[in-house]
């Protein structure tokens, strides 16, 4: 990681990537905490999140726009559109303001899929492929560590000054990261015009992943895993409450330590994906959360903190070998497409499975959606390493091809003197 780090160009898109995560970390939850003061209602306040997500049903065609222009340029552009859609936020006084929250985290949403697909590209235009896993564990240690304290500090802000101050420092942010960005100096062509008809080029990123296979098993594997994982939001909170016996706000203190977890994680996953390939470090991310999911089932704080860990430890793998794969398994045309049907793919079952959780937990006894989260996150898991040959190592001489008998008319040829 101390390589990439020398790399002056990739500081000074880490220092913007700083910025814009920061301001990130302290809008989301904070967006939540504010339809929840206007409303007073619990379930206008998760609605926030939804919001948030909803975008991503537009992927194909925020992908289809990304891959249409220099990414530079256009990640510049990005982030000061981002810090000009949070402006309506201001406008917001009461209850019948709620709706600007939730347009603005609509297109908080977009923006972010957006930038997310820029950002798989710029990082693969920036940086050597031998160092693509060590770019995507710094920016998933960073993104772990501000786990730790973002949205805390959002939330302590908003019951300090409200919204507009956080409206503010947001928009702070993603002004800086597109300064320092502009910075960049960027060897870039423009983008080759369409070939295709409008739907298939809308389409092609969606191909890509279904015909390259470990692209497509880690998206499946990954996805299977996505199903369940999401049940834990909920399920926390049920396990603090009837297995700990303590209050809700105990759950801050497991979710710092799976911060930690992350930070960790962030750390060893570059050398993860240099060990095992990248489909390795996915498979090594989502079985991990196996263990965690069942040692959850047994109300232990000391257990309950190894699991946190683990689980902590298990987020960047999958991110940094997801991210990596794609990256050196995509053609620069197709990258957009691609990193941005991948995050709705992902995202996509997570809302699915947060939402399911949320209604499961009151029916079922958590222990036992537990134990069924960590038998199915441990299978996906299973089955990602049984293709990690699919993606391996970087540096791992190819695989010779069987030799075949040549033609009589191929024994000699014009360059078969050459060195």
């Amino acid at each position: 990681m101390r390589t990439v780090l020398r790399r002056p160009d990739f500081r000074l898109l880490f220092g913007a990537l700083l910025a814009s995560m920061a301001a990130e970390s302290i809008l989301l939850l904070a967006l939540a905490i504010w339809v929840k003061d206007l409303t007073g209602s619990d379930g206008l306040a998760g609605a926030t999140i939804f919001a948030i997500i909803a975008p991503m049903t537009l992927a194909p065609l925020v992908g289809w726009v990304v891959d249409r222009y220099r990414r530079r340029p256009f990640f510049v552009a990005a982030n000061l559109g981002t810090a000009m859609l949070l402006t309506p936020l201001f406008a917001v006084r009461d209850r019948a303001d709620v709706w600007i929250i939730y347009v603005v985290a609509a297109l908080y949403g977009l923006s972010y899929l957006t930038l997310s697909a820029t950002l798989s590209g710029l990082i693969r235009q920036l940086v050597p492929s031998e160092l693509l896993a060590d770019a995507n564990g710094a920016l998933q240690t960073v993104r772990q560590g501000l786990r730790l304290g973002g949205p805390l500090a959002g939330a302590a802000l908003y019951a300090a000054v409200g919204g507009w101050l956080l409206a503010t420092l947001a928009m702070v942010g993603f002004v800086t990261a597109a300064a320092v960005v502009g910075l960049l100096r960027v060897a870039e062509t423009e983008p080759a015009a369409a070939t295709l008809r409008w739907p298939a080029e809308l389409g092609a990123g969606l191909r890509h992943l279904a015909g390259e296979p470990a692209l497509r098993r880690a998206l499946l594997g990954y996805g299977l895993g996505s199903l369940v994982m999401g049940f834990s939001e909920s399920l926390i909170f049920a396990y603090v409450d009837q297995g700990l016996d303590r209050d809700a706000a105990f759950v801050g203190v497991l979710v710092t330590v799976q911060g930690v977890g992350g930070l960790v994680g962030g750390l060893l996953s570059p050398a993860v994906v240099r060990r095992t390939g990248e489909v390795g470090a996915l498979a090594a991310g989502v079985t991990f959360f196996g263990p965690a999911a069942l040692a959850l089932a047994w109300p232990d704080l000391r257990l309950g903190v190894l699991a946190l860990l683990l689980a902590g430890v298990s987020l960047p793998l999958t991110m940094v070998g997801l991210a990596t794969l794609i990256q050196r398994r995509t053609p620069p045309r197709l990258l957009g497409r691609v990193a941005a049907a991948s995050e709705a793919l992902v995202s996509g079952p997570q809302a699915c499975s947060i939402g399911a959780g949320a209604l499961l937990v009151g029916v079922f006894d958590y222990r036992l959606l537990f134990v069924l989260v960590g038998v199915v996150t441990t299978a996906a898991g299973a089955w990602l390493w049984r293709g990690r040959r699919l993606s391996p190592p970087p540096g791992t001489p190819a695989p010779v091809p069987s030799p075949r008998r040549p033609h009589p008319a191929e024994h000699l040829t014009p360059d078969a003197t050459r060195l």
